[in-house]
């Protein structure tokens, strides 16, 4: 397996790593069927997750750790669906905007949380070369998850602002195809933004496997 670490080739004078190229390939498709609401989703992000822990591991820990989360909520937002989870008596997805108490506390879960994790990466610096914008993502990506498992509109913002810091921290840490992905992931995600905010206006909720109206 050692080849997923090699160089597949070279894009604009950065190179490309076959884990970190394959993994953020079946991200973007784990996002697609997301998006229809496909149960594929989940073993879609799960494997997505798993490569690029191995493209990660033992240089970027915040990174590597988000990967965990996403495997971590993938098996349970798979288990979840299977069984009903999620949706109402009428099988639909729920999705609603947060209150502000919920708005609140996720931003105060994800300041304290990052701070508390730089340190440990301050404290640690074997794992991680950059601890602030590293712990950064990884808060943000549990906040995120969280978000997105209670059907907040708010996640995709969630998600927004981790992609902000994590473009710049993957083209700086070599992991070029990484960034390229991220930005793909942001014009994804601003259509993702507007669709789950129509949809938590109407009365009808999308069905878990229906096609995005």
């Amino acid at each position: 397996m050692n080849w997923l670490n090699s160089e597949a080739f070279a894009l604009l004078g950065q190179h490309i790593i076959w884990s970190d190229m394959i993994g953020n390939i079946l991200g973007l498709v784990a996002l697609a069927l997301g998006w229809r609401r496909s149960l594929l989703t989940w073993p879609a992000q799960f494997v997505s997750g798993l490569v690029l822990f191995t493209a990660f591991y033992g240089h970027l820990t915040g990174s590597a750790g988000k990967q965990v989360v996403v495997m971590a909520v993938a098996a349970y937002g798979w288990w979840q669906w299977q069984r009903g989870k999620g949706r109402g008596d009428d099988g639909r997805i729920t999705v609603r905007f947060a209150t502000w108490t919920e708005r609140a506390a996720l931003a105060g879960a994800a300041a304290a949380g990052t701070v508390a994790v730089a340190l440990l990466f301050e404290a640690h610096p074997s794992l991680s070369w950059d601890p602030w914008p590293d712990a950064y993502i990884f808060v943000g990506t549990v906040v995120a998850m969280y978000a997105q498992a209670r059907g907040m509109v708010e996640f995709w913002l969630a998600w927004l602002l981790v992609d902000l810091v994590g473009v710049p921290l993957n083209f700086a840490n070599g992991y070029a195809f990484s960034g390229f992905v991220y930005i793909i992931y942001g014009a994804l995600v601003l259509s993702g933004l507007r669709d789950w905010w129509l949809r938590s206006r109407r009365t009808s909720q999308p069905t878990l496997e229906g096609a995005p109206a």
